[in-house]
């Protein structure tokens, strides 16, 4: 009895607060005692309420109930649950905002196969139903694994913007079609981190696999003059290296990003301003789409959040570490939750600030709260993580103006769900990189005789220009751009509109 009671208290909350010809509307699931359903449903079409679907092999019902049938379930003793029947919605192929942004869809990649692009990260799942028909190869790295594993998520991520295929399923790459050849080589372990020779060796394992575009979503503060001269080196052999600014937010260098073989890319967001925590150098040279980007994670990893309040759907991130399941319940302001929240069966509405989101969902639990919703206190949409830390129910991230609507909505029904998916979306430099490493080898396909300083050249006067004019140490020379790099280079050549190469970089570039 009480379990039926507490299911419905959110329920009897909005019909009773929006009157039966709104409740009419809401379409709930009614669980009967084994052998009861026939004459309950009877009993709940005598009082209004609307057969919608029998499911008889489950001892279940769907209806659409006025407020007093619904209230009167709560004090029925033949009624194990009742619960919303939750929408579903067909689940399509989306384009990431990035890739439009970088005009990627704007140029063909049918001649991509006569290039290489080798991704340097912690692996590549060769099973996943968005990646798994490209043409790729790898390499193992002593220590680290199977190339086609990634048990640090981050590489598959870093491979799907580059090439995820245009299959009706999950995402599309820069390159969506299939000929672009990708190479992998795994230099991180399960705990995400390697060493400056591993990345000088996968670099040589890199160009033996004849890659003429390396990708480097990594880096690190100091300096090796070693991992400097192996990718001058390889840069007067013709490899285009693209690597990473950094994530601290700062103006202090990252390395190889910042090394002048090496293009150095920050991060911007959908708006097209540079990310907060982008490093902003004098070795910044391109921006790339940084923030929120939905790409591939390796199978069945990814949280797949959906949240309504209200009847009312809204995007949602599930908070890394949170645990799957669904959960309903009446909306409860529980501030920035700082001090447990008296939210007994009911979903907690906290916003970011002060505390971790850990001891937020935390302090949601110690209430009785029954799920999490954090919103943001900034700009934009809240991608966090729960850390180490275990909690028992579903947490999600919303942006600060679904935020502030759903303060508005306070005491209405609001569902949260998380399940298993295989997208994500991940912040940092390293999600522009392979927005750049995409575009440069879709570019050079198209002009495969021109040099790697040449196509660095066109990408760099092609960009986008934002921030201040002219190049800066937040954007460099401004957004990548595919389409404007290909008309360049069909209206002046590989030598380009001052008959000059690329490569400058630096003080000297300004």
């Amino acid at each position: 009895m009480r379990a039926i009671e507490t299911s419905l208290t959110a329920m009897l909350t909005l019909a009773l607060v929006s009157g039966a010809h709104a409740a009419e509307q809401e379409r709930y699931i009614v669980k009967f005692k084994a052998g009861k359903g026939p004459s309950e449903m009877g009993q709940l079409k005598a009082q209004g309420g609307k057969l919608a679907l029998e499911l008889a092999n489950h001892d279940a019902a769907a209806f659409l109930l006025p407020a007093q049938a619904l209230k009167g379930l709560a004090n029925n003793p033949n009624v194990e649950y009742v619960e919303l029947d939750a929408k579903r919605y067909p689940l399509s192929q989306t384009v990431p905002y990035g890739i439009p942004m970088v005009q990627a869809n704007l140029v063909s990649d049918s001649k991509a196969s006569n290039t290489t692009v080798c991704i340097i990260d912690s692996g590549y799942d060769l099973n996943h139903e968005d990646l798994a028909n490209n043409h790729v190869t790898g390499t193992n790295d002593s220590g680290t694994g199977n190339w086609y594993t990634d048990e640090n998520h981050h590489g598959t991520h870093v491979a799907g913007t580059i090439a995820a295929l245009n299959n009706g399923t999950g995402v599309v790459g820069v390159n969506p079609n299939g000929n672009l050849n990708l190479h992998i080589i795994k230099v991180f372990n399960a705990d995400g981190w390697g060493y400056s020779s591993s990345l000088v060796a996968a670099l040589d394992k890199c160009e033996a696999a004849g890659a003429k575009v390396i990708n480097m979503s990594l880096g690190g503060a100091l300096k090796s003059r070693t991992e400097d001269s192996a990718f001058a080196a390889a840069e007067g052999r013709g490899v285009l290296s693209i690597a990473a600014a950094g994530n601290d937010g700062n103006t202090r260098h990252s390395y190889p990003a910042s090394y002048n073989s090496v293009v150095s890319v920050a991060a911007i967001d959908s708006n097209k301003v540079v990310a907060s925590f982008s490093q902003k150098t004098s070795q910044v040279e391109l921006a790339g789409p940084g923030v929120g980007v939905l790409s591939s994670v390796p199978m069945g990893t990814a949280l797949v959040a959906s949240t309504a309040v209200d009847a009312r759907a809204y995007e949602s991130i599930g908070l890394a570490g949170s645990p799957t399941g669904t959960a309903s319940g009446t909306l409860a302001d529980c501030g920035t939750g700082e001090s447990t929240c008296n939210a007994n069966g009911q979903i907690c509405l906290i916003q970011r600030g002060v505390i971790s989101f850990a001891e937020k969902v935390q302090a949601c639990e110690r209430g009785g709260g029954v799920a999490a919703i954090l919103y943001n206190n900034v700009a934009g949409p809240l991608n966090g993580t729960l850390g180490d830390v275990q909690t028992s129910i579903p947490s999600v991230g919303v942006s600060d103006t679904d935020g502030q609507a759903m303060l508005g909505q306070l005491g209405t029904l609001a569902s949260v769900s998380i399940g298993e998916g295989n997208y994500a979306y991940f912040d940092g430099t390293s999600m522009a990189t392979p927005h750049v490493a995409g575009v440069a080898a879709l570019v050079w396909s198209h002009y495969p005789q021109c040099s790697n300083l040449q196509i660095r050249a066109a990408l760099r006067t092609t960009a986008q220009d934002l921030g201040v004019a002219g190049r800066d140490d937040a954007y460099g020379y401004g957004l990548v751009q595919a389409k404007a790099a290909v008309d360049y280079l069909a209206a002046n050549g590989c030598g380009g509109a001052g008959g000059g190469g690329g490569g400058c970089k630096g003080r000297n570039c300004k």
